[in-house]
């Protein structure tokens, strides 16, 4: 039974980035783990209160989960589990484990859009969520950084990573302090 990690690309990547960019299948053959690498499109990884066909939040917790662990010699459990991204899959990696905390033991971002709600006008969001100013309490619900209530301390491995001069440098890090104020033990790394 091996360990999965599920592995989620940026805005306007696809499932092949890490398999192109990256030597992933050695490191997973090396530390004899499962990669998963699910197209996301430019969902965000959640589900759309707007556009139905946008359903990534059920794909990914549910649907892909449970047919990995069907097809696959799995520890078929949250602690044979961990899910990280890079920017959009950041946000993806850390909404879908504050939520869905009973199937990841761990998660991960690097670079990761935590937070959607300074960026309205960006990725195209609106069209998942509608406009941001006539639709706060939507896109307050909707981002990674307004799910950290949802966990305890111990629940959740998490780290995460950006770089000073990166145009997500600020919500990391408030990102950062949150989970400070919450007593959630975490590594971040700038």
């Amino acid at each position: 039974k091996l360990p999965v990690v599920y592995l989620l690309h940026g805005y306007a990547g696809d499932h092949f980035n890490y398999l192109n960019r990256t030597d992933v299948r050695e490191y997973a053959d090396r530390l004899g783990m499962i990669v998963v690498m699910p197209d996301g499109d430019t969902s965000w990884y959640f589900d759309s209160p707007i556009d139905p066909t946008y359903r990534y939040e059920t794909f990914v917790s549910k649907e892909l989960v449970s047919y990995v662990d069907s097809h696959y010699p799995t520890r078929a459990n949250w602690a044979g589990r961990a899910i990280t991204g890079l920017s959009m899959g950041g946000h993806g990696a850390m909404w879908l484990s504050f939520r869905h905390k009973d199937v990841f033991g761990a998660a991960g971002s690097t670079r990761g859009g935590v937070d959607i709600r300074p960026l309205p006008n960006n990725w195209e969001m609106n069209k998942l969520l509608g406009n941001e100013s006539d639709n706060q309490e939507v896109w307050n619900t909707h981002t990674a950084i307004m799910q950290i209530d949802r966990i305890k301390n111990g629940e959740l491995a998490i780290i995460f990573d950006c770089g000073y001069s990166d145009f997500f440098f600020e919500v990391n890090n408030d990102f950062h302090k949150k989970l400070l104020k919450y007593k959630i033990d975490h590594d971040f790394l700038v």
